[in-house]
């Protein structure tokens, strides 16, 4: 049986699965479907978070950029894990001790103001668009090349799957069916690089294995006239790399769709437990990361040289991506250098294309395959969920219609949930960049909307209403702004350039950092000018920031 067959075979197992459980999970109250019921176990919620973290910029972008940025590329890495210890140690059981639907609902109870719910409401949307736009993506890469069909199907069909067992079960079948999607994607992840550095190394631990690689990569690097693969600053500036680090982790510390885990389980305990497993869990998938990278590369250029412009482009695996359009063999032949090459291939296919590369066998190329969809849409069901809560439960619910009945707001996060989808499929099909690209731009949105907020909100009694209004609001309005300019020639036909290149330097996937100093700055003046918060809204704070002596007075009485 060939890579499609394979293909057929392994994503049709799995997406029966997911329907399967989606189905089985199917829920009946507005409870059940926001947060599941607040009983999921603790590891099983480390488990879904972990899915819903891992994303298709993750599973599918992350190594590809490492492997073309080298040293650079490692602002992912520092940033998204760093910025899951931010989220686990510093919001998380604070968060959950609130115990609402989700952060939209916090912010709106800790600054006593309908205001600032839309405003929180209208922040995620952006957020979550821009992030599942990244997702319905790599949805689309992967169908293109391992089920033939065209990218737009591809995307089309995702759409269908997660519509499934979103509308259903909400965050029941979204949790349960995440649990069995990192199984799949860690094992679709984990496999074939320990193959790989088996075959290259003799060692099966891709994260030894390395050191033996990277000397020969670098060699091979030297020899085409590359810069040093594990040197510092070659594609980002020093600010750059520090700038977009840093924005991804508060924008992770920040994100909805992560933070509105931690309500799904019983307590703050659990919270606590549920953010160790999930960082386990994590931390499998992104310590191989930089492995499948530096493998993927080394095999690129060696088969480069051993056979040079003409012949490279006559291999099995580049005429299968080629015909996807996401490698420009034309342009390879035409000019024939190593640069050309580079700029030639497309950053999402690596790790999906790195089985082939390697010359592993159909089921292992298929097992990606698999992995790569179980990572895209994990986290598209967790953003649309947030996207529905939004609209639902924040905007419609709470503004629109207070008075609406149990049923009516879970027919209403249905119908948004639906919707969404369709909005996400249009996005994932005309995207504004490589997929972990437009993933960054969604956290530097929520680093500059969501991130400053919460954390005043936990840490400083004084915040009222009208800062967090203000900040917020200039956060995410800067943010998208920057964004758009800096990106408006991947969305306006004809325009070859950005009408801005950087602000103070800094390009568009870190200048969320600018936007979140803002915010603070902002949120800061404009509440020490205005009449500080209620009594009560200050005692509740207090409650907040001592969630076990709260827990354990909630126990006793």
């Amino acid at each position: 049986m060939g890579i499609q067959g394979w293909t057929w075979v392994t994503v049709g197992l799995t997406f029966a699965a997911y329907l399967y459980i989606g189905y089985r999970s199917r829920v009946a109250s507005t409870r059940g479907f926001y947060v599941a019921g607040r009983g999921v176990p603790a590891i099983a919620n480390g488990a879904a978070t972990a899915a819903d973290w891992m994303s298709a910029a993750s599973f599918i972008s992350m190594a590809g950029l490492i492997s073309f940025l080298g040293f650079d590329g490692s602002v992912y890495l520092m940033g998204w894990t760093g910025g899951y210890v931010l989220l686990a140690l510093l919001l998380a059981p604070f968060l959950r001790k609130f115990g609402k639907y989700t952060v939209p609902d916090f912010v709106a109870e800790r600054f006593y103001s309908k205001s600032a719910r839309i405003v929180a409401a209208v922040a995620a949307i952006f957020v979550s668009f821009t992030y599942v736009a990244g997702q319905m993506g790599g949805v689309g890469v992967a169908f293109s090349r391992f089920l033939e069909v065209p990218f737009e199907v591809g995307v089309g069909i995702g759409m269908v799957i997660v519509a499934f067992f979103a509308v259903l079960g909400g965050m029941k079948g979204i949790t349960y069916t995440q649990v069995a999607q990192y199984c799949v994607l860690i094992f679709a992840y984990t496999i074939p690089v320990v193959a790989i550095a088996l075959v290259l190394t003799g060692n099966p631990v891709p994260q030894i294995a390395i050191g033996e690689i990277l000397p020969k990569l670098e060699a091979i690097q030297q020899d085409l006239g590359l810069s040093s693969y594990s040197g510092p600053f070659t594609h980002f500036s020093m600010l750059n790399v520090f700038c977009v680090t840093v924005c991804l982790m508060v924008g992770t510390a920040g994100l909805p769709h992560v933070i509105v885990r931690f309500y799904t389980v019983k307590s703050v305990r659990d919270a606590r437990w549920s953010a160790f497993w999930a960082l386990l869990f994590i931390a499998l998938l992104y310590t191989t990361a930089p492995a499948v990278a530096m493998f993927a590369k080394y095999y690129i250029l060696q088969q480069f040289v051993e056979q040079g412009p003409e012949g490279f482009t006559q291999l099995a695996w580049v005429q299968n991506w080629a015909q996807t359009g996401l490698i420009d063999v034309e342009t390879i032949r035409a000019k024939g250098d190593v640069e050309a090459l580079l700029a030639s291939i497309n950053r999402d296919i690596i790790v999906l294309a790195t089985p082939e590369i390697a010359g592993l066998s159909a089921f292992v190329v298929a097992l990606v395959a698999a992995g790569g969809l179980a990572a895209a849409l994990s986290t598209a069901s967790g953003l649309l969920l947030v996207i529905s809560s939004s609209l639902a439960h924040d905007i419609y619910g709470s503004i629109i219609n207070p008075q609406a009945s149990d049923r009516q707001r879970l027919f209403v996060g249905r119908v948004m949930i639906f919707l969404a989808v369709i909005l996400a499929g249009l996005l994932g099909i005309y995207p504004l960049g490589f997929v972990a690209e437009v993933v960054a731009f969604a956290f530097g949105l929520a680093a500059a909307s969501f991130f400053p907020t919460i954390v005043l909100g936990i840490f400083w009694k004084r915040a009222n209403k009208q800062g967090a209004i203000a900040g917020m609001s200039v956060g995410l309005v800067f943010t998208f702004l920057m964004i758009a300019l800096m990106r408006a020639q991947n969305v306006v036909p004809g325009m070859e350039e950005p009408i801005v290149e950087t602000f103070l330097g800094i390009n568009a996937q870190g200048v969320g950092v600018i936007g979140m100093l803002l915010n603070f700055a902002v949120t800061v003046g404009v509440s020490l000018a205005t009449p500080p918060p209620p009594p009560e809204v200050q005692t509740l704070v207090e409650q907040i920031r001592y969630p076990r002596v709260m827990e354990a007075e909630e126990l006793e009485g």
